[in-house]
Parts: C-alpha cells; structure tokens; sequence
C-alpha cells in the first residue's frame, strides 16, 4: 500500500518555502516546487509516498490552488511526480534513478589513510586483562561440546541484569548471544520476515541494516528524520505506520545512525502502541545505548512500553568495547529466544565460548570502561565540531549528545563527489546515499568521532583543502568500497 502524507504533513515539512521577497525571478509555484525536490533530495520526503490532493495542500499552505497545480505540474516535467487521473499523485526521481545499499566490505590496509568510514573505537586497555581472565575461566567449559545456541549461562545473566538496571524487569531466558549486532538483526530476520515481507525504516538508516533487509528481498518503506532534533516527525511517523501496517518496523531510538538523535519518551511508548494496534513488529537497535554524553539522561528502554511481546531489542558490545569482539544479543520473550535459537542452529550453531568470557569479564568493568569512552568521545566531538566551525563553517551540524557520529548538512549536493576527492588526500568518508536506498542525501555526509583529536583536525583540514576544488575536479576515478560500520 502507497503511503500518503497529508497536507498539514507537508505543509510543516515545507516551512518558509516561499520565493525570497526581492527576488522574483522565480514564481511561487517554482519556489514550491524546488522546495519538494529539496525535501526528496535530503530523504526527508520519501520516494513513492502520495502527496496531498491540489485542494488539499492549497488550503494547508494557504496558497491559491493555481499554484499548486502548477507546482505539480513543474514536478511532473522534472520526473519528480508521477500522477494517474483518479489515482493521486506520488513521488519519483528523474529516469527512476535508483541506488541500492551495499553490504560490508573488506577495509585496504593503509596506515596512512584517515578512516572516517568507521564508527567504532579502538580496543581499550582493559580487553588483554579480560581475555587472560578468560582463558583461565576457559577449563571449565572444555569438558563439553561447547555448543551454546543460546549463549553461556554467565553472558546471558550479565546481560539481563543490565537491562533490569535500566528499569526494564529481564531474565537470562529472554536473551541471546549472538556474533555482533548485525548477526542479532539477521537471525530476527529470518524468524520475523518473510521474503519480500514490508518493512519501515529511518531515512537516514544504518547501510549494512539496510543491506540485511535487501537480502530479505523487503519491501522498504522509509520515515524522513529531519535534520533538527529530535529528529523524528511524530506525526509522520505513527501516519506511516497506520497507513503501510509493515509486518516490522526497524528503529535506532538511542542515538540514531547516522544522525545522532534520542526519541524522547512519549513518542516511544506511542510508536508501540500503534506497532501493537496495526500489527506490527518492531525491532529496536540499541547499539550506541551505552554512550550518553553531557550527562544526558535516557529515557526508557522502548521495550518498558511493550505489553504484547511487539518489541525485539538488539544490541552488543561493538561500540561501547569493541568492534572485534563479536559478541550481540536479542532481548525478546522467553519463547521467541527458542525460536531463534533454533533458526539459528541451521545458521552458525553458537557463539565462541571465549569470546563470551571475555565479554563477561568486560561487562564486571563496564561502569569504569564506559565512562572513560564517554570522556574520550566528549573530547573527541568537541575537536571535531570546533575544526568543522573554523574550516567548514557553511556546513550545519546539530550536536548530538550521544552516540559517535555526526550527520553533517553540507553546503551542496556534492556527499559522494566529496568522498571521491577526500579520498585522494587520504581520508576515508561515508557519503550521505550510503544512509539511504533511493540515491538522495547528497547534501549529508556521516563523520564519526571515533578517532584520536589530532586525525580528527588533520581529516577535516585535507576535506576542506579539496572541498573548495570541487567545482574544478577531473573525472572521477572508480575504487574498491570501504568498510562502513
């Protein structure tokens, strides 16, 4: 089912769409126009969506109908609207342009090159301590087969006190271990969507969750988040819902990939409630949940609202620890844990046994090794936002009080024309199209504060440099993807 939104909808989504007083080279209806393609270009608009009837947005805008029509009709001849005489009238790009997601791809190995492309820290001074630890609890577990579908009893305990700690009752039946957050999401994929089953998405959203449901063959249907916190249009979002009814709802509620953004509280516990009333699955990933800066305090887990088993939390220790440690895990009910286990024996059978004991280990010192990566990101962030001020200072960025990345607005449309030319200067970004799935978000680039200070200032120096030469830039030159995680 096409998705529509209203005109109110868009109407606030617009904003001061008008032609500049002054300047009236460009009509109304031309400004309106530019106005829509602005808000297809950044994925605040999704492709396929059914804009409001002439009348209707006519009336939203307060604006003559004539106006509108005409509107239409210059987005009709840019290839931007499509309409059918009783149908309505929806949203396109020119030749049904169309860029899909790429999965995870292997990094080159060059010291010399600033990896922007990754948001994930180093590992921290306390993972030798842990792993020796380990393998001297190891001994106790080679008497058996070393198959746990589940994880180890220890592991699972660790983490279902967590999730108690943050006010959310759970017991080590309702988790399980997995190989990474993105293992989490796979495994919850096969038991919750059926090949080309609906599902709704953030625009901007995490590549590699996007390339797990592509290999599902989804049917996606996306929820511009705007650039201003908190990011999510409540209204737009829970109308989504009602009118696409997706079987599953993938959400990054704590500190949004890419875009940094926390859902407040009540709009939580009402995106779970409609989940329930429409029928839908949602899946809730909390891989950054670890990581509140300037003292922000979270609200509650999404799942405290779920009365009805709707919500399947995942989560892991990637960003908080490590990204080489591969351990995740599910939080769902107790018989949707079995489920998944017994999808998952068909898949990969178990997790590494010591790399759970390691994690068990690390998970003791959490307080102390969380804190200490919450005191390097604040840091780190700051050196970031002050180079990007001082070089970039027409790019827009909205601290995010949490998380590791940044979602920077640039001052054109030039995301991937950038990568390709930061790349020669030897610094490795993530394009904005890599976030979405229809070849929009060329006015956003990802920029994580993953590393030292110093890489940060030197990155944001060399973009600058080629930045400003982009207008002059030579052919551009074919490479090997990198690693974005």
């Amino acid at each position: 089912m096409t998705s529509q939104v209203r005109g109110a909808q868009l109407a606030r989504l617009l904003g001061q769409w008008h032609a500049l007083p002054g300047r009236r080279r460009s009509p109304d209806y031309a400004a309106l126009a530019g106005a829509v393609r602005g808000l297809l270009a950044d994925g605040r608009l999704p492709l396929g969506v059914r804009l409001p009837a002439e009348r209707e947005l006519a009336e939203a805008l307060k604006i003559s109908r004539t106006t509108v029509t005409a509107a239409y009709r210059e987005l009709r001849e840019s290839g931007h609207l499509a309409s059918r005489r009783g149908a309505g009238s929806w949203t396109m790009l020119p030749g049904t342009h169309r860029v899909a997601s790429t999965g995870l791809w292997t990094p080159l190995d060059d010291r010399d090159m600033i990896d922007l492309g990754v948001a994930a820290l180093a590992a921290p001074p306390e993972l030798l301590p842990a792993a020796r630890a380990a393998a001297e609890d190891l001994p106790r577990y080679l008497g058996g087969a070393g198959y746990h579908p589940t994880g180890i009893i220890e592991l699972r305990e660790a983490v279902a006190q967590a999730y108690t700690e943050r006010g959310l009752p759970t017991s080590p039946d309702q988790i399980m271990v997995t190989n990474g957050t993105q293992h989490a999401l796979d495994l919850v994929l096969r038991l919750s969507l059926a090949p080309g089953g609906n599902v709704l998405v953030e625009a901007p959203s995490y590549p590699n969750a996007l390339a797990a449901l592509a290999a599902r063959r989804a049917r996606i249907t996306t929820h511009g988040l705007a650039v201003n916190e908190p990011g999510w249009d409540a209204d737009l979002l829970l109308g989504s819902l009602r009118q696409a009814r997706p079987k599953l709802a993938y959400l990054i509620p704590d500190f949004q990939n890419p875009t940094g953004h926390l859902m407040p509280a009540s709009l939580r516990e009402r995106v779970v409630g409609t989940a329930h009333a429409v029928g839908t699955d949602l899946v809730v990933d909390e891989s950054f949940v670890d990581l509140p800066l300037d003292g922000t305090v979270l609200p509650p887990p999404t799942a405290s609202f779920d009365r009805h088993s709707r919500v399947v939390t995942i989560g892991g220790m990637s960003k908080p620890f490590w990204g080489g440690l591969r351990i995740g895990w599910v939080r769902a009910s107790a018989p949707q844990v079995q489920r998944l286990a017994a999808i998952r024996v068909g898949v990969d059978m178990a997790s590494p046994v010591l790399d759970q004991l390691v994690a068990v280990h690390l998970l003791a010192d959490a307080p102390a090794i969380v804190a200490a990566r919450q005191a390097q990101l604040t840091a780190q962030r700051d050196a970031l936002l002050a180079a990007l001020a001082q070089r970039l200072p027409e790019w827009r960025v909205t601290v995010p009080h949490g998380g590791v990345t940044l979602w920077a607005e640039l001052d054109g449309p030039i995301s991937s024309a950038l990568a390709r030319a930061s790349e020669e200067v030897g610094v490795r970004l993530a394009p904005g199209p890599r976030f979405g799935l229809d070849g929009t978000l060329e006015r956003f680039l990802r920029l994580p504060f993953t590393l030292p200070a110093a890489d940060l200032v030197e990155a944001v120096g060399r973009i600058a440099a080629v930045r400003y030469d982009l207008d002059r830039g030579g052919r551009p030159q074919w490479r090997e993807p990198a690693v974005i995680a």
